[in-house]
């Protein structure tokens, strides 16, 4: 097993759990527990969790993996979510995009869409394609390139976990744009709360762009639903779709359809 697939795979177990043992951990992997403990100081370098004796135990309250370690969990769903969620979206729309790896996939399929990526005028100097406003900077990294997406980036301060911009700077340039759709993506979407995410200070950005879009759409694969998380983002009220894998049940289905939401499960 490599490197990368352990630290995977201990930060799942710390998720899940909360905490891991050394001796735990190394039966699980087949590994030695010389590696295990080796590995675990190596992420608590990097905070992203912390070392106690004979293991570790999540970092903080509201305990999330870094964005660089979610990519491969839940992949083939999260790619068929930001197609289903590129549908949605017309030629010439203002799109709010927050970060995470869900909308990461939006973002691409955006991008690779025959009427977008075919769109060659936006070049010449005529109106873009799309207008993306992101306070993802992975997001804007990928989309910069393409000629035919106008690319707004927000201020703010970097979080390392999820690549999103944060604080005073970004709502203040969210405050003064409208938008005609607003993509967010969620750690948790309850029928009863609403939508959440780990982080307060991403929360408040993402309610920032549900309140500047004329229409909401929350992507979220359906391991999110039904659960909670840290900070809350917006109700029910204000989400016109919510995109998702045909893993939701199909009662979840029906009380989100009642609260006036389409679900959409790909």
């Amino acid at each position: 097993m490599s490197r990368e697939a352990r630290w995977n795979a201990l930060l799942e177990l710390v998720g899940r759990n909360g905490r891991v043992e050394v001796e735990d951990a190394a039966a699980t992997l087949d590994v030695s527990a010389a590696t295990i403990r080796r590995d675990l100081d190596q992420l608590a370098e990097q905070q992203l969790l912390t070392r106690t004796r004979g293991g570790a135990v999540a970092h903080g309250v509201g305990y999330e993996l870094a964005l660089r370690y979610k990519a491969g969990r839940h992949a083939p769903e999260k790619q068929a979510i930001g197609r289903a969620v590129s549908e949605l979206i017309a030629m010439g729309e203002v799109v709010g995009l927050t970060g995470g790896t869900t909308l990461t996939e939006v973002a691409r399929s955006l991008a690779t869409r025959s009427d977008v990526a075919g769109d060659t005028a936006a070049g010449l100097g005529a109106q873009p394609a799309l207008t993306v406003v992101t306070n993802a900077l992975n997001i804007a990294n990928e989309l910069v390139i393409r000629p035919q997406i106008k690319i707004v980036v927000t201020g703010g301060v970097a979080r390392p976990q999820s690549y999103e911009l944060t604080g005073p700077l970004a709502s203040g340039v969210l405050g003064e744009i409208t938008l005609d759709v607003a993509v967010l993506g969620v750690n948790a979407i309850d029928t009863e709360r609403g939508a959440y995410v780990h982080h307060e200070g991403e929360a408040s950005i993402n309610r920032l762009l549900a309140q500047q879009a004329q229409r909401v759409v929350v992507a979220a694969d359906s391991s999110k639903i039904g659960k909670r998380a840290f900070a809350r983002v917006c109700d029910l009220a204000q989400v016109d779709f919510l995109v998702t894998d045909k893993g939701i049940a199909p009662e979840a289905v029906a009380r989100f359809s009642e609260a006036g939401v389409t679900v959409v499960a790909v």
